[in-house]
């Protein structure tokens, strides 16, 4: 019978030592408690005894149970921002994938031109994505835009088109607008992901002659899985909570149907002024973003590990 020494130093240490070394510890992690505290855990639990609460902007909140719950049920704008977000959602990151993932392939490889590529690929994410909403608004202006006259003059339209009137247009225009924000920090994480594959198995697949279809099937996607995971859950998250570009470049239309989840909570908080109704709102997204993270992990953990 083996006894491990550490545990048996441990046991042997005086008490007041250990104490000592707890209290150290303590001080240690106390600044970053204090911040969780203050930024999430105190935040989250104010925002849970509003959702009780008919809480006006002046005067005296009012207990009114769990009835800011029940009212979602009857909301149909509530579900049709919603089914917007979960649209939209879907769509983006599948978009945003599309393009990540080639470009990361791109710039792994060992070329001269590779930095360049990294730079150019990466450059838009450094852009805040008001900045970038503005920018775009700008560029599909049907007048002043740079857009419309383009796609005039290569023939693809036969006039001038605004490409923020109608839903389809504004739609894809905010899409492509997100994934030339976004792509490059998801293609920076899926490249970290490919650069901690082993190069020796590389090496060994090509020898046994597996194509690259193949190696990128048995072999890339397989060890990527992880990171493949960390940047899913970061385009949904992030594209869950999608407000800025909606709020700037439509103000929710055409017609009222681009107004996301969060673009609602912002209405119902602070311009009808239902605050307990927008607490309520929250605790829900944030319990939708739990369940569809921890899913997310789930599913693309390695198959030894769900057992």
């Amino acid at each position: 019978m083996t006894v491990n020494r550490k545990t048996v130093e441990g046991r042997m240490r005086p008490p007041n030592r250990r104490r000592k070394e707890a209290l150290k510890g303590m001080i240690f992690i106390a600044p970053a408690m204090i911040l969780v505290l203050m930024f999430f855990v105190f935040p989250v639990g104010f925002t849970v005894w509003m959702s009780f609460h008919k809480w006006p902007l002046l005067g005296t909140p009012q207990w009114i149970g769990i009835r800011n719950y029940t009212r979602m049920f009857s909301d149909q704008r509530f579900f049709d921002a919603l089914g917007f977000t979960a649209y939209y959602t879907i769509v983006v990151t599948v978009v945003i994938f599309t393009f990540a993932f080639p470009m990361a392939m791109l710039v792994e490889q060992k070329r001269r031109a590779v930095p360049v590529y990294r730079t150019f690929f990466f450059l838009p994410v450094v852009v805040g994505l008001a900045s970038a909403s503005l920018l775009w608004t700008w560029l599909s202006n049907v007048d002043s835009g740079f857009f419309s006259p383009l796609m005039e003059m290569l023939g693809l339209t036969s006039g001038r088109v605004n490409l923020l009137a109608t839903f389809d247009l504004a739609f894809w225009t905010i899409i492509a607008m997100v994934v030339w924000k976004i792509a490059g920090f998801t293609m920076i994480i899926l490249l970290t992901g490919l650069q901690s594959i082993p190069t020796e198995l590389v090496e060994a697949s090509r020898i046994d002659g597996a194509k690259r279809w193949q190696r990128f099937r048995h072999l890339t996607l397989p060890l990527i899985r992880k990171t493949l995971a960390l940047a899913l859950v970061f385009s949904v998250t992030g594209s869950i909570l999608a407000f800025d570009q909606f709020y700037i470049m439509t103000s929710g239309g055409p017609q009222n149907r681009m107004i996301s989840i969060v673009y609602y909570i912002v209405n119902q908080s602070f311009v009808s002024f239902n605050l307990g109704y927008g607490a309520a709102l929250s605790i829900v997204v944030l319990v939708i973003l739990l369940i569809l993270s921890v899913a997310q992990l789930w599913l693309l953990r390695d198959k030894g590990e769900r057992a």
